[in-house]
C-alpha cells in the first residue's frame, strides 16, 4: 500500500472539530464533551485563552495579571475546565483549508487540512465550530507602516505575555473601549502616555441618548469605562478631540519620528513621537466563513460583514457553526455563552428527541446573553468607524503585502466598474500573505466611493485556499506516511 493510501486510511475522525481556543471555543468544547462527543481543538496559539485571555495560565497568578485586572484573571477558571474536559487539543497548529465531505467521497462531514511543525495532515469531523474571534479594524493612514507604529491590541499582547512597557511615552490614536482599557493598564504598569488623540466623532452623548436605559441596566460595565477614564484624566494625559488628517512621519530616518494632525480649528500640529498605537474598533473575523461561502449580512453601522446564523449559531451551511465574536462583536463573556449555545445546538441536531430538554437548558443562557448584549447598540452608536478610515489619501499604503497605495486602487477602479476580485487580478491587492485580511474592507470602500456605489453592493474578496501561507514541503507531506505532531496527545 502506498504512503498516500496509508495516510488516507489513518486520517483521524472526530464528532466535532473546534477551530480556536478562545472563550467561545473553550466553552463550546466543554459543552460538547459533557455530551460525550469526541472533540478536536485546533489553535494557532501556544496555550488556550485566545486574544482576550492570552497567556492567562502563566500570567494570571503574577503581578502582571494583577495589573491587567479581574476580567483578565477570570479566564483562568474557564481554561482549567477546558484542560480537564478530555478534548484533544493541538496548539501551534494552523488550519489552511476546510472542505465539505470526506476524502473517500462519502457525503456529510468535513475534512480539515492543517499544519504543525512544518508538516501537513488532515482530519475529518462531523461538525465544525469556528471560534475565530475578532480582529482590529485596519486603519490605513499616511505612515501607518513605519516602524514604531502598531495597534493597541498588539501593544496589549506584549503587555500580557511579557509585561513589555515602552520606554518612551506613547501616543494613542483611536476610540472605543480598548484604548481606554490599555491606557489604564499601561499607567498601572508604570508606562507613560504622551497624548491621546480621541477620534470618536463629536456628539457622542447625543448618539448614546436612545440607549440611556440600557446603560443603566448594564451599569456595571459602564462604570468600568468611567473608571478607566478617571484614571487617564487623573494622570494628566493630553487629550485631543476632533482631530483629523493624522499622519506618522519619519523625517527621513525610516522609522517614526513625529505625529501630525489637524485640530478642530484647522491648525496643523506636529509632535515628537517614538511609539504610536492605533485602534478604531474590532470586526468579526469572517475570512474562513467567506472562504466556505457562508451567507453574510452587511452591518452598516459598523461597516463590516457578519455571518448569518440561526438561533444556535449554525451558519447557512449545515454542520458549520460560528461562536464568539466571529459571530458578532459582544466581548468575552458573551462569547462564552455563545459557545455554550453552539454546543447545545450541535447536541440538539444529533438527538432530535431531546429538543425539549435542550431548549430548557438554552433558555437561561439566551436570557443572560441578551442582558450582556444590551449595551452593545450604545457602544456601536458611540464609536462608529470614521469615514476617513475608508478614504485615505492617494499616497497611503493600503495593501501592505503588495505595497499598493490608495491611489493605485482608485486608478484601477476607473477601468470599467471592477469589483474586489477584478481589482485583485489587476493589481494583486489581497494576494499577499494576509490574503486580504488587512486591505479587504479598505479596497471595498475605495471602490464604492470611486464608483458611486454602496459597499454592500461592491462586496468583498473571494477567499481561496490556502487560507494561511503554506510551503510546498508542507503540502507534499500530505502524501507521506502519517506522523503524530508533538501536541497531538495534549489533552485540553
Amino acid at each position: 500500500m502506498s504512503g498516500a493510501a496509508q495516510a488516507a486510511d489513518a486520517v483521524d475522525t472526530f464528532d466535532v472539530a473546534v477551530i480556536g481556543a478562545g472563550p467561545a471555543g473553550m466553552a463550546a468544547t466543554i459543552g460538547l464533551r459533557s455530551q460525550g462527543m469526541s472533540v478536536l481543538v485546533i489553535d494557532e496559539q501556544p496555550a488556550p485563552g485566545g486574544q482576550i485571555w492570552r497567556a492567562v495560565e502563566a500570567v494570571g497568578p503574577t503581578a502582571t495579571g494583577e495589573l491587567l485586572g479581574e476580567d483578565y484573571r477570570a479566564g483562568s477558571e474557564l481554561v482549567s475546565r477546558f484542560r480537564a474536559s478530555g478534548a484533544r487539543y493541538e496548539p501551534l497548529t494552523q488550519v489552511w483549508q476546510v472542505e465539505p465531505g470526506s476524502e473517500s467521497g462519502q457525503p456529510g462531514g468535513w475534512t480539515l487540512f492543517m499544519s504543525c511543525e512544518g508538516r501537513a495532515r488532515s482530519v475529518r469531523a462531523g461538525q465544525v465550530v469556528l471560534s475565530l474571534g475578532a480582529q482590529e479594524r485596519p486603519t490605513p493612514f499616511p505612515g501607518w507602516t513605519l516602524p514604531g507604529v502598531l495597534t493597541v491590541g498588539a501593544a496589549q499582547i506584549l503587555l500580557k505575555t511579557s509585561r513589555q512597557v515602552p520606554k518612551e511615552p506613547v501616543w494613542v490614536v483611536g476610540s472605543g473601549p480598548l484604548p481606554l482599557l490599555y491606557m489604564s493598564q499601561l499607567l498601572r504598569a508604570g508606562g507613560r502616555i504622551a497624548g491621546w488623540i480621541d477620534t470618536a466623532p463629536p456628539g457622542a452623548w447625543r448618539r448614546a441618548l436612545p440607549w440611556a436605559v440600557s446603560a443603566l441596566a448594564a451599569w456595571g460595565e459602564v462604570s468600568k469605562g468611567l473608571k478607566w477614564l478617571r484614571a487617564i484624566k487623573a494622570s494628566g494625559v493630553k487629550h485631543v478631540c476632533d482631530a483629523t488628517a493624522i499622519r506618522a512621519l519619519d523625517g527621513g530616518s525610516g522609522r517614526l519620528q513625529h505625529i501630525e494632525y489637524t485640530q478642530a480649528d484647522g491648525r496643523t500640529v506636529r509632535e515628537p513621537a517614538g511609539v504610536l498605537l492605533t485602534h478604531e474598533g474590532v470586526v468579526p473575523s469572517v475570512h474562513m466563513t467567506q472562504a466556505l461561502e457562508c451567507k453574510h449580512r452587511w452591518n452598516a453601522q459598523q461597516a463590516c460583514l457578519v455571518p448569518e446564523l440561526d438561533a444556535w449559531g449554525q451558519s447557512s451551511r449545515s454542520g458549520l457553526w460560528v461562536a464568539g465574536d466571529g459571530a458578532d462583536i459582544g466581548g468575552a463573556k458573551a462569547a462564552v455563552l455563545r459557545g455554550e449555545l453552539v454546543a447545545l445546538g450541535i447536541a440538539r441536531a444529533a438527538d432530535p428527541g431531546g429538543y425539549a430538554a435542550i431548549e430548557a437548558q438554552a433558555a437561561p443562557l439566551r436570557a443572560r446573553l441578551a442582558a450582556m448584549l444590551r449595551l452593545r447598540p450604545m457602544l456601536d452608536a458611540l464609536y462608529p468607524p470614521r469615514p476617513a478610515i475608508f478614504n485615505p489619501p492617494d499616497e497611503t499604503v493600503v495593501c501592505r503585502c503588495e505595497e499598493l497605495t490608495a491611489g493605485d486602487i482608485r486608478r484601477a477602479a476607473t477601468v470599467g466598474q471592477p469589483g474586489p476580485n477584478q481589482i485583485k487580478a489587476y493589481t494583486r491587492a489581497g494576494m499577499g500573505p494576509c490574503q486580504g485580511r488587512q486591505c479587504g474592507y479598505t479596497v471595498a470602500h475605495i471602490l464604492a466611493n470611486t464608483q458611486g456605489r454602496q459597499v454592500a453592493e461592491v462586496g468583498f474578496y473571494r477567499i481561496r485556499p490556502p487560507l494561511k501561507p503554506l510551503t510546498l514541503c508542507e503540502l507534499a507531506s500530505l502524501t507521506q506516511a502519517p506522523h503524530e505532531p508533538r501536541h497531538a496527545k495534549d489533552k485540553a
